[in-house]
């Protein structure tokens, strides 16, 4: 048995009618194009040529060549029309990610509510994945606890792994990570010049994280306060920082570590900032500690 087209085209309707009522549309378009007078028609063509012409000549013309006069200006008139950040701004923000705050708690020092109370506050800068930071020996050492704060905000206990006595530096290796650790990227102290512009970022007086920019004031110093080991080939800069610097970086104009805060020089006993900062180079650091070169 023959079954039925779920599908079909409707037959074609029947022409009905006489004359001109039962002639389709197609013939009327016809119709009425062949008696458009010829003036018509050559006026179209003339038209739709000049249009034809105007943009063939308007692709066929060759791209104006931006000149090095046109680059200035476009730039001059965006330093002259926008609010840009400032180089030691940019730097910042690109390791800013990578510093810690590093506070240290003693048993010897209880708080009002009976626990630990913090003994010190120092700053570090995250240099791997696993949560590898860098910082001061004198932030961590003797410390019963360690804690450190990722600029996230979340906040974890750390543990020593390494130090390096002869540069005041340690490594400590934090427990609980962010989700999306962004460790620093490491620049090299070599490239640097006196007058190169530099900044400390960290934690001075617990405050921050805080950001101060200045200049390389001289290279390879050497430099140890009373009662402690001298430390050599250290970067003078004239960043200010203060107590809680400590162990935060130096950073380069393109965000890259290239040495840690490590002393201030002050000929009193007040501890704070006169116009010259010492930090031990990354190169120091990674040597050392077994960080590879970079």
């Amino acid at each position: 048995m023959k079954r039925a087209a779920l599908y079909s085209r409707p037959p074609p309707a029947p022409l009905t009618g006489q004359g001109s009522a039962a002639l389709p549309k197609s013939f009327w378009h016809a119709a009425t194009i062949q008696r458009l007078p010829l003036w018509v028609a050559f006026f179209w063509m003339a038209v739709v040529s000049a249009v034809l012409t105007w943009a063939l000549t308007r692709l066929a013309q060759p791209a104006q060549a931006i000149t090095q006069d046109d680059i200035h200006a476009a730039v001059l008139h965006t330093l002259n029309t926008q609010e840009l950040p400032s180089r030691a701004a940019r730097a910042a923000l690109r390791i800013a990610p990578a510093v810690v705050r590093v506070r240290t708690q003693d048993e010897d020092k209880k708080n009002p509510q009976g626990g630990l109370q913090d003994s010190g506050v120092g700053s570090g800068v995250v240099i791997s994945e696993e949560g590898i930071i860098l910082t001061n020996l004198h932030v961590v050492q003797g410390a019963k606890r360690i804690q450190v704060t990722f600029a996230d905000g979340l906040e974890s206990d750390a543990q020593v792994i390494a130090v390096q006595p002869h540069n005041d530096l340690a490594v400590i290796k934090a427990s609980r990570l962010p989700d999306d650790l962004q460790p620093a990227t490491l620049g090299s102290s070599q490239n640097l010049q006196p007058g190169d512009e530099v900044a400390a970022v960290g934690f001075p007086f617990g405050i921050g994280p805080s950001v101060s920019a200045g200049v390389v004031s001289g290279l390879n110093r050497q430099f140890g306060s009373e009662g402690k080991t001298m430390m050599r080939g250290l970067i003078q800069a004239d960043a200010a920082a203060n107590p809680g610097n400590s162990g935060g970086p130096l950073i380069n104009m393109a965000g890259e570590v290239v040495g840690i805060v490590t002393a201030i020089l002050n000929p009193t006993s007040d501890r704070t900032f006169i116009g010259i900062v010492f930090a031990a180079t990354i190169e120091s650091a990674g040597s050392s500690l077994g960080i590879p070169p970079f």
